[in-house]
């Protein structure tokens, strides 16, 4: 049975802050002015010019970087958000299979020049069904989550939307 209705972005949201998820997910979006969003969206262009098929959109639901051999690229600037990443690639190699296509995954760091192999378990199965089932409730909620200050939100799309009033009592 496949699964839809949730993207790459939004597992990837899920895993780094349920707030981002929730506003992304109602039309909320901060990433057009983002720099870090417009460096990784060059380096989407510009990365493995030798892969013909790049930004791949499987039934309208989620798109993947690159298809390489037997493996499924993403490609990421850093490991800073590893966990997400790992993630975000689980859930595409999940609904690959769901579809009756098994692949590995491949998730690039440019910056470091680093390449990690993410492979599809059935432990990973049911994360990816855990998390899918959060994300759901989370879209359900009337309100985004609350705020919670990460370790990374400064660097954050939404991190003016979130943090507004704290800046102005500053």
């Amino acid at each position: 049975m496949v699964e839809a209705g949730i993207s790459g972005v939004q597992m990837h949201y899920y895993s780094v802050c349920q707030r981002k998820l929730w506003l992304f997910s109602k039309g909320i979006t901060m990433e057009q002015v983002s720099d870090r969003v417009m460096e990784g969206k060059m380096l989407h262009e510009r990365a493995y010019p030798q892969l013909e098929q790049k930004e791949i959109l499987i039934d309208d639901t989620f798109k993947i970087d690159a298809f390489d051999g037997e493996y499924v690229r993403e490609i990421k600037i850093s490991s800073r958000m590893g966990e997400a990443d790992r993630m975000q690639m689980l859930y595409y190699l999940y609904q690959l299979k769901q579809r009756g296509v098994e692949k590995k995954g491949l998730i690039s760091y440019t910056k470091e020049r680093d390449t990690e192999v993410v492979e599809l378990t059935e432990a990973g199965e049911a994360k990816i069904t855990r998390a899918m089932a959060e994300i759901r409730r989370i879209l359900q909620r009337p309100n985004p989550p609350g705020l919670r200050k990460l370790r990374y939100c400064s660097k954050c799309a939404y991190y003016e939307f979130c943090f507004a009033m704290e800046r102005d009592e500053e």
